[in-house]
């Protein structure tokens, strides 16, 4: 391993486990991340793992979403065919999205707990 660092993992607290298992389990086996553990996933690299909390969710400064790369469009729009099937709450997309001078494919939704999700492909630099 390099000197670069990287993120060991990401822990979400959750209202019902079972429910965010079974929603994570559903969006990360279109993306490819891997079931390790009854409450844990990994691409291999970093452990996303969720934690039952009896905790009020709160507005609080935090990161504003968590974007997982997908490998092509067509995996960005089969998770939007799941999100609409689970009656999801997608905030935007499957669309093209652009920032300054970049652009890629996206979809934007919330979780059953509210955490802001982004599943998009690499940005590409717009044609002019």
């Amino acid at each position: 391993m390099g000197n670069k660092a990287t993120i060991k993992h990401i822990e979400f607290w959750v209202s019902d486990l079972e429910r965010s298992v079974r929603f994570y389990e559903a969006v990360f086996g279109i993306i490819g991340w891997n079931k390790i553990e009854s409450n844990a996933f990994s691409n291999g690299e970093t452990k996303i793992y969720f934690i039952k909390q009896d905790v009020k969710p709160e507005n609080t400064i935090g990161p504003r979403h968590i974007c997982f790369l997908a490998g092509s469009r067509e995996m960005v729009d089969e998770v939007g065919r799941l999100l609409s099937g689970m009656q999801a709450d997608i905030i935007r997309g499957p669309l093209e999205s652009s920032y300054k001078d970049r652009s890629s494919y996206t979809v934007d939704f919330r979780d059953p707990d509210g955490y802001v999700i982004e599943v998009a492909t690499k940005s590409e630099l717009l044609q002019n």
